[in-house]
């Protein structure tokens, strides 16, 4: 009765409006787009969209989608939400291969490093996996049930990954904390095994991601947070070796640390492939904030505010591939009022999205070259077409998304 209740007043709250999300192909051969229910993927060497194929009767996803992941070779596509479905996706044909059913709706994915496991997080804090046997590229894989792997007791897990040499599961939820536990060799029987504990943000973690590099192959977390600051981790002890307020470098939060809504939260994180540069969506910063991250010194430093100007364009969700210099980034909302679309969505990309030598001071080191498509009609074009904009829709779009993120972290500090 109580978890119905919650679940009610949460799909109030949100008005039915959710953030678009986006994900990117490990070598960048396709990115996949969601906005409400709505999941569109381009495969961009050939210039034209997918057609997904299910065989399950019905739409592909009946409510908003919450989650979307490529494996880390990607092999596997994984789409997850509040119909509290799980559809693993074979990406050499497109077709669903496995549709596993949550017990309650889904709020994070990740996909081990090896591709054998898929583990989602729920709204009441308890991560499961789903075993995939390792023959899962092209057959359907059929009775798979996922397992309770670990918990956060009754916190929403907002984001969930995977550590780079797979050793660690990576959780963190609306509570503030950052749990890191060892991924079992036998995952079907529970994690049991805690790590660390990262904790210092004071407010939910929005966002985690990793870097590294040859020289230091396990790397370092890196965390977002409703508090309005990045923060840099080592996961194997816990502890913090640096913080960066986002929201008063990108000039979000006033000289006396007030604003009218409060801190603005980090809503992404995206870290180029050596870790150098990490990129920062702010809730109400019409672009992206480019942090440099120096891993001997283990320290993060303001590289350049990227604002995109002549339209109201606030990202929701950050991607890229491993092997290219692009970044993309979307922004959109579902089931927008007073719009003729029943979803809309923009994706813009950056290039340049890497560190050459020298002074990375440098304009003359990044490319900030942006280009567009629009996840509707014309979702098929070009992603280097640049189509013309729908300003007004997009300047109501962008307050939408304004409003949905604060709701969700509205959302976040509700007691279960």
């Amino acid at each position: 009765m109580e978890e119905t209740s919650m679940e009610e007043h949460e799909q109030t709250l949100e008005t039915e409006v959710a953030p678009a999300l986006i994900a990117v192909h490990p070598t960048q051969q396709s990115v996949a787009a969601a906005v409400g229910s709505d999941l569109r993927v381009f495969i961009l060497e050939e210039g034209c969209s997918v057609a997904l194929v299910d065989d399950s009767a019905g739409p592909l996803h009946k409510d908003s989608i919450r989650a979307i992941r490529y494996g880390a070779k990607g092999r596997l596509f994984v789409s997850a939400g509040d119909d509290k479905l799980v559809k693993i996706w074979s990406t050499n044909s497109w077709r669903c291969i496995c549709t596993v059913s949550s017990e309650k709706r889904v709020s994070a994915l990740a996909i081990s490093n090896d591709g054998l496991f898929v583990c989602f997080a729920d709204k009441f804090g308890v991560v499961w996996v789903v075993d995939l046997d390792g023959s899962h590229e092209n057959q359907p894989l059929v009775n798979k049930k996922a397992v309770p792997l670990l918990a956060h007791y009754c916190s929403i897990i907002t984001s969930l990954e995977f550590s780079a040499e797979g050793r660690f599961i990576i959780s963190a939820d609306r509570d503030s904390k950052i749990r890191v536990t060892v991924f079992p060799k036998k995952p079907l029987d529970g994690a049991h095994e805690i790590q660390s504990f990262c904790l210092g943000h004071t407010e939910f973690v929005s966002c985690l991601a990793f870097v590294y590099s040859s020289d230091c192959p396990e790397g370092f977390l890196v965390s977002g947070s409703g508090d309005s600051t990045v923060r840099l981790w080592d996961l194997t002890s816990g502890s913090l070796l640096d913080i960066f307020e986002v929201g008063a470098e990108a000039g979000l939060v006033q000289s006396n640390g007030t604003e009218q809504e409060g801190y603005p939260a980090v809503t992404d994180l995206c870290a180029t492939p050596d870790g150098s540069l990490i990129s920062v969506a702010i809730q109400s910063l019409p672009g992206v904030m480019i942090l440099s991250c120096d891993l001997s010194a283990k320290t993060l430093s303001i590289v350049k505010v990227v604002s995109i100007t002549g339209e109201a364009f606030i990202p929701t969700s950050l991607g890229a591939a491993s092997s290219a210099e692009l970044l993309w980034m979307v922004m959109g909302v579902s089931n927008l009022h007073g719009s003729v679309s029943g979803s809309l969505a923009r994706v813009r990309v950056i290039s340049g999205f890497n560190k050459k030598k020298g002074n990375l001071l440098g304009t003359s080191l990044f490319c900030w070259k942006i280009m567009t498509f629009l996840v509707d009609s014309n979702f098929c074009r070009s992603y280097r077409e640049i189509c013309l904009s729908r300003e007004k829709v997009f300047s109501a779009a962008a307050e939408a998304v304004k409003t949905a993120l604060r709701n969700l972290l509205i959302q976040k500090t509700i007691l279960c």
